[in-house]
C-alpha cells in the first residue's frame, strides 16, 4: 500500500463528503478510491468511516486519524516546497476563511482577480462568524477581528475598523442628537445582532471605564443592511463598522454621533500556521489583502504594510 498516497485518498473522501467526490477530484474510478480507504482502514485495524447508501460519516478513529493525517500532508507539502526555489508560482489548493460580513462585503469583491492572476490556484472560501478549528479544517489563511491569543500562528496587521453610532440629517433635527450613551433610552435605535437578546450597545466612558447600554429598539435584525437601509430613511440611529457605512456619512447621508465615547478600533489581521508561510500561494493571497482590503475608515491606514510576525507559542 502507498501510504501517502492513501493518506491523500482519505482526506479528498472527508474534504468531498463521498467516495464519488473524491475520485472525481483525484481523476480516478470509484472502485479504486474504495479499495485505497479499504486497505488503509486494514492497515490501521480500525474502521474510519461508517458507510451507508446515502451518507458518509467519520468514525471517533476516522477523527482522531484525520487530524493527524492532515498534518502528515501538510509535512510532506512543506518539505517538497523547502526543496524548490522561494518564486515558484502560486499554485495548488487553499482553505480561506473570514467573518461573514467582512468576507461578503470586502473580501469576496477582490477575490476574482487574485484568482485570474493565479490561474494554477484553487481557493475554497468559508465564511463564518466563529473561530476554526485550524487542523481539523486545514485552513491555509484566516482573517481575525479583534486581540490575538498567544498561538503558533502568525498574524499580519491589515488596518482596524472602528464601529460608529450615526443617523441621517432628517432623523437628528426631529429628535435631537443624544449627548451621551446613556440618552440613547430617549431614541428609536436600529439594531443589528444575530443573537436576538443582545439588545445593548457598548460604549468608552473614559481611559477606564465602559459602559452597556440597553437602547429602545425600534427595529432589530440579524442584517447589517437591513438596519442602515433603515437609518438612512430616517426611522433611526444604527451602530455600524465606518467601513460599511462610511461613503454615507462622506455624502452626508449619515452623521455621526457620540464619536468621543467610541471604543478602540479592533485590529483586523490575517493569520496564517508558520508551516504555511513559505507556501507561494499563500503567500500571493495575504499579499492581496494587503493591498487589496479596503478598509474604509481605517484608523492607521500605513499599518496595512507591516510584515508578518510570530505570535507566542501556546
Amino acid at each position: 500500500m502507498d501510504y501517502v498516497r492513501a493518506i491523500n485518498v482519505f482526506l479528498r473522501t472527508v474534504d468531498g463528503g463521498s467516495l464519488t467526490a473524491a475520485a472525481r477530484k483525484l481523476g480516478v474510478s470509484l472502485a479504486s478510491v474504495s479499495r485505497e480507504l479499504s486497505a488503509l482502514e486494514a492497515h490501521l485495524g480500525c474502521a474510519l468511516f461508517v458507510r451507508s447508501t446515502r451518507s458518509l460519516a467519520l468514525t471517533e478513529h476516522g477523527h482522531l486519524f484525520q487530524e493527524r493525517a492532515r498534518k502528515i500532508a501538510g509535512d510532506i507539502r512543506d518539505a517538497e516546497l523547502a526543496l524548490r526555489p522561494v518564486t515558484l508560482e502560486a499554485s495548488g489548493h487553499i482553505r480561506v476563511t473570514a467573518p461573514s460580513l467582512l468576507g461578503r462585503h470586502l473580501l469576496v469583491p477582490i477575490l476574482p482577480d487574485f484568482l485570474k492572476a493565479h490561474p494554477k490556484v484553487q481557493l475554497d472560501l468559508t465564511l463564518r462568524d466563529r473561530d476554526p478549528d485550524w487542523i481539523e479544517d486545514g485552513i491555509d489563511v484566516g482573517l481575525h477581528i479583534g486581540s490575538l491569543s498567544d498561538s503558533a500562528l502568525l498574524d499580519r496587521k491589515l488596518g482596524t475598523i472602528r464601529i460608529v453610532t450615526c443617523a441621517a440629517p432628517t432623523y437628528l433635527r426631529r429628535h435631537g442628537s443624544p449627548d451621551t450613551p446613556h440618552q440613547l433610552r430617549q431614541h428609536d435605535c436600529l439594531v443589528f445582532a444575530v443573537d436576538p437578546n443582545d439588545l445593548t450597545w457598548r460604549y468608552q466612558l473614559s481611559a477606564n471605564a465602559r459602559t452597556a447600554v440597553r437602547v429602545n429598539v425600534r427595529f432589530r435584525a440579524n442584517t447589517l443592511e437591513a438596519v442602515v437601509t433603515a437609518a438612512l430613511a430616517g426611522v433611526g440611529l444604527v451602530r455600524a463598522p465606518l467601513w460599511y457605512v462610511a461613503d454615507h456619512v462622506k455624502a452626508g447621508r449619515l452623521t455621526l454621533v457620540l464619536e468621543k465615547y467610541e471604543r478602540p478600533a479592533s485590529v483586523v489581521h490575517a493569520l496564517f500556521p508558520a508551516s504555511r508561510a513559505r507556501l507561494p500561494a499563500v503567500r500571493a493571497f495575504i499579499d492581496l489583502l494587503a493591498a487589496r482590503l479596503v478598509l474604509k475608515g481605517d484608523a492607521k491606514p500605513d499599518a496595512r504594510k507591516r510584515g508578518p510576525v510570530r505570535r507566542h507559542q501556546r
